[in-house]
């Protein structure tokens, strides 16, 4: 085939003009997720447009039979939901993301540290997996996938690396997707923040009840 340099320039244009057009698509597509902006303690955040966000994953409270104490927070991570738990056998529910296969795990553990807009520091596993990742990233800052909100979960004084945070990703709540962390909207890790002080116990379990809400 006798490629000209008039040929070549078209169709360097056609592929420019396609990948225009994928990357307005995604833009478009991810768009419908987002309501807007928020101000919170100098910093925005893209709120969530729980219009597009099925029922079960909102924020609401619940029918929750549970022997733990109020104020604990259970993570129930078959089913993608956190539990604050309440009085009189109820609890506020929220949908969250939780750890992929591979990176799922169970136990108690406490809050002992809590962070408004904290900064990103991939932990060295994550950089072995993913060089590219930068080695850290201010809190605030538009790309921080803590988000506005981080609640950091420690054992016996030790830090587990895990952490309750934001998320950039509200289609992601209801799936496993991270990399051990219980992921949330912007708008109910703000919300949890307030309710659970220094020292709240939180217990993850494999599963609770029958089936999988994952969706």
């Amino acid at each position: 085939m006798d490629f000209t340099r008039r040929s070549l320039m078209a169709g360097t244009g056609a592929f420019a003009a396609v990948s225009l057009l994928t990357t307005a698509a995604g833009a478009n597509t991810e768009s419908k997720w987002f309501a807007g902006v928020a101000e919170d303690n100098g910093f925005a955040y893209r709120q969530t447009n729980f219009s597009v966000i099925k029922p079960q994953w909102r924020r609401q409270m619940v029918k929750y039979y549970s022997e733990e104490p109020a104020g604990t927070v259970v993570v129930d991570t078959r089913n993608h939901f956190l539990y604050w738990v309440w009085e009189n056998n109820t609890a506020l529910r929220y949908g969250v993301g939780v750890g992929k296969e591979g990176f799922q795990w169970f136990g108690r553990a406490t809050i002992d540290r809590k962070a408004l807009w904290p900064r990103w520091v991939p932990p060295p596993e994550m950089i072995q997996r993913r060089p590219d990742l930068p080695r850290l990233v201010e809190g605030g800052a538009a790309d921080n996938p803590l988000g506005p909100r981080a609640l950091y979960l420690y054992r016996d004084g030790s830090d587990l690396g895990y952490r309750l945070h934001g998320t950039l990703e509200p289609w992601s709540i209801g799936n496993d997707v991270s990399s051990g962390c219980i992921r949330m909207f912007p708008e109910d890790v703000i919300d949890l923040y307030q309710r659970c002080p220094v020292g709240t116990k939180v217990l993850v379990l494999e599963h609770l009840g029958a089936g999988s809400n994952n969706g």
